[in-house]
Parts: C-alpha cells; structure tokens; sequence
C-alpha cells in the first residue's frame, strides 16, 4: 500500500492552485505518471532531494512529491528541448 495514499499526494500537489483555477492533478494516473517518473530519474543517477538511505527509487520519489520537493507541470508549461 502506498504512504500517503493518492488522496494525500493530490491535496498536496494541488495545494498552491487558485480558487477556480484548473487543479494539477485530476487522477490518480497522474500521480504515478509523476512519481515513476522521478523514479526512473534517480535510477538514471540524479540526487534524491530526501533522506534515501535504504529505500527504494519509488518510495523517495513519493516522499519527494509528499513533501513538495518535486512539483509537477502540465504540459503547456513545460519547454521543448531539441
């Protein structure tokens, strides 16, 4: 079972949206998207921003996400890189 449940990791990544505003993230799918995401980056060899010793990519990657270490953008903001 995943600590903090999605519920949680939605409430703190959408925390910083304006009243009326579109949130973040709608789905849960979101959620692992990001995560695994951040996983596979420190898989790839980026710093943990969290305390790692001993956990596994994904649960730092949460932990990341739960502490707001990590943020994550919708695609029109994001940057095209070629």
């Amino acid at each position: 079972m995943l600590h903090p449940s999605y519920t949680d990791l939605m409430k703190v990544v959408n925390s910083e949206v304006e009243v009326g505003e579109h949130p973040v993230v709608n789905s849960r799918y979101s959620i692992v998207l990001a995560t695994s995401k951040r996983a596979r980056q420190i898989i790839g060899g980026e710093d943990a921003l969290v305390d790692s010793r001993g956990k596994k990519p994904l649960s730092i990657a949460v932990e990341e996400l739960n502490s707001g270490m990590v943020k994550i953008v919708g695609d029109e903001d994001t940057e095209t890189k070629y």
